[in-house]
């Protein structure tokens, strides 16, 4: 729990290339630094089981049973990491004015290491309930992991009393955020020679219709009640494709939506307000046919700021860094949706740095000392 021990632990996750696959064709994946994980843990005492969610993709669970009689706590953070394309010596730990630099320090190595900390102080503590460690795989993806252990610890199953995601929040407590969905809108034409538009049917400019209804819906919701974290709902064109040549009327054009939700929109009321959109394009246009389907969605998440987890985490922070943390929301979806909607309480804590996603990626040291304290103290209050 000190700062050499944390840098040395952290330096040497960093060291191994967990780049997600699905993500970076080619990537190694989580094997090599799931088994590191393992073998620390294992040295540690702690029992430690591996489980292939993907060929070469384990998730790691470690457990410091409890005596029994008290409370189960779950601490979770993802091994694998986006791409290093732009970096220099990505997996080659540099420490430098409080900040370990490196391809995952950041997002989530560190929290990480801080986990595996705890999981190492807590198994000599003869706490009344388990704690338990999950290090998941494809996180940044399409979080295959947490589904795995949701399977395995859900309602349905062993339940696990309350969970912290120690996804990096600058040590503030995380109690919601967006959730979002993914929709397909294609547009349909007939294709002729550029020549003949007694013949031919445009899909890209009837895509046009669709557009500037979109632009609409995004300005209503923006306009909309906001969430008192959150902000309001939003909505984005991110791809457009369509065509065949230049001199060729387009017989299809394909357009993929992004639309950002807050509690209270599901799936099926965005879908119903893209078609919507659709269905007031095709009453201007008696030519106009499209359709629209939706290709993905994940939950927003919200848990209540004085629900016991959160509270208990409110508590043992301000203990540790002198202050109470800011109760915040994240406009970016994590897998605390996930262990919440498989009625696991859930908040997100961690520590702060910069660089997600970014070619220069850094962890502040003495927040990843603080967020082992942090998740060791809670787990004594919260375990017994």
């Amino acid at each position: 729990m000190n700062l050499q021990a944390v840098t040395e632990l952290l330096s040497q996750l960093v060291a191994i290339d967990s780049v997600n696959p699905d993500l970076v064709p080619g990537g190694a994946g989580e094997g090599a630094v799931a088994a590191f994980v393992a073998e620390w843990l294992a040295n540690a005492g702690l029992q430690v089981d591996m489980h292939a969610v993907a060929p070469n993709r384990p998730n790691v669970t470690a457990i410091a049973r409890g005596t029994g009689g008290g409370r189960s706590l779950m601490l979770n953070a993802h091994m694998d990491t986006v791409g290093v394309t732009g970096m220099e010596n990505p997996f080659t730990a540099r420490v430098e004015d409080g900040r370990l630099y490196g391809r995952g320090a950041y997002d989530m190595k560190g929290s990480l290491a801080a986990c595996m900390l705890t999981m190492a102080a807590v198994r000599d503590m003869n706490l009344a309930g388990d704690v338990i460690l999950t290090a998941v795989i494809d996180e940044e993806y399409a979080s295959i992991g947490t589904q795995a252990i949701t399977r395995q610890y859900g309602v349905d199953a062993k339940h696990i009393d309350a969970a912290i995601i120690t996804e990096p929040t600058g040590m503030q407590l995380c109690v919601a955020h967006k959730g979002f969905v993914w929709l397909e809108i294609e547009t349909e034409g007939r294709a002729a020679h550029g020549s003949r538009p007694d013949l031919g049917v445009d899909a890209i400019t009837k895509m046009g219709r669709i557009l500037v209804g979109l632009e609409r819906l995004g300005d209503q919701l923006q306009a909309g009640v906001p969430h008192p974290l959150l902000g309001t709902g939003s909505l984005h064109a991110s791809l457009i494709t369509g065509g065949q040549e230049l001199s060729s009327y387009p017989e299809r054009c394909t357009l993929k939506i992004e639309r950002r939700t807050i509690p209270g929109e599901s799936p099926a009321l965005v879908e119903a307000q893209v078609r919507e959109v659709v269905d007031q394009a095709a009453a201007l246009d008696a030519s106009f046919c499209a359709s629209v389907r939706t290709l993905m969605h994940q939950p927003y998440f919200e848990i209540a700021p004085d629900a016991p987890i959160a509270s208990t985490v409110r508590d043992q922070a301000a203990a540790v860094i002198g202050r109470t943390p800011e109760i915040v929301g994240a406009t970016f979806w994590m897998d605390s949706a996930l262990l919440d909607a498989a009625g696991i309480p859930t908040v997100i804590f961690g520590p702060g740095g910069a660089g997600a996603h970014a070619v220069v990626e850094w962890v502040d040291l003495e927040q990843v000392v603080q967020c082992a304290q942090i998740y060791t103290n809670v787990a004594r209050a919260f375990c017994g």
